[in-house]
């Protein structure tokens, strides 16, 4: 998760995202690439939108189409290589949520770590404890190194840990589920909960049921371009046809 705030202006329409000609191209290390003249690879080309608060944007694309570049350069982890982006409002992205963990620190110590990480002090950190632990169901196992716990028993801290703050922007790659039957109903009741409180959410999915209800408009992607921007459902029936050949 990564929590960013990121302020332009002083002008309404808080939070919102501008996404105007927007690029981002990694470059190529081998020197032959160089010889070439050939600068990187373009991950994303040309990418136009704009989302104001309780607007609700959904990704589509096949793997490789540039959903996850996206996401990834609006929460500030990739750099734009041109064109122009327009953020404002406190960012919660949720990515690979087991990421950062220290494995011969216990799961509390990793809260404290992961918190600090995000920009938070020590008060506030220890105000959301009690709330991480209930949540997470690790018992007496919260003071135990983290490199004792089951993989289940990990991705539920990570998951209780990146859902305890909330945001004006929620960056979402694929829907994130974690542990068992009962702890995973529990989870979708949190995200549900997150994506009520969040203002603005742009999710990455493979999943069109989820993205039919969570999100009122969709960009496709292709070849890292948008190649339909509008209603889900229309996309939707896009997509399909994309990925199917049609």
């Amino acid at each position: 998760m990564v929590k960013k705030s990121i302020v332009l202006d002083d002008s309404d329409n808080y939070p919102r995202i501008i996404a105007k000609n927007l690029e981002v191209t990694y470059p190529l290390g081998s020197f032959s690439a160089v010889k070439r003249n050939r600068t990187g690879f373009k991950a994303l080309d040309g990418i136009n939108f704009e989302l104001k608060a309780g607007r609700r944007l959904g990704l589509l694309g096949r793997n490789g189409s540039g959903k996850s570049t996206l996401l990834r350069t609006l929460a500030g982890v990739f750099p734009p290589s041109g064109g122009t982006l327009d953020i404002k409002g406190e960012i919660a992205s949720i990515f690979n949520a087991t990421s950062g963990f220290l494995p011969n620190a216990t799961g509390r110590e990793n809260i404290v770590l992961r918190g600090y990480m995000l920009g938070l002090d020590y008060d506030e950190i220890k105000e959301l404890i009690p709330g991480i632990v209930e949540f997470s169901e690790l018992g007496d196992w919260i003071d135990q190194p983290i490199y004792q716990y089951s993989s289940g028993m990990t991705l539920r801290l990570a998951f209780s840990i990146t859902t305890a703050l909330r945001s004006d922007i929620l960056l979402m790659d694929e829907w994130l589920g974690a542990g068992d039957a009962e702890f995973l109903a529990k989870a979708q009741k949190r995200m549900d909960e997150m994506v009520e409180n969040a203002q603005i959410i742009v999710l990455a999915s493979h999943n069109m049921p989820l993205l039919s209800r969570v999100c009122d408009t969709c960009l496709v992607l292709s070849d890292s371009k948008v190649i339909f921007s509008g209603n889900t459902k229309e996309a939707i029936k896009l997509y399909r046809g994309v990925r199917d050949g049609a």
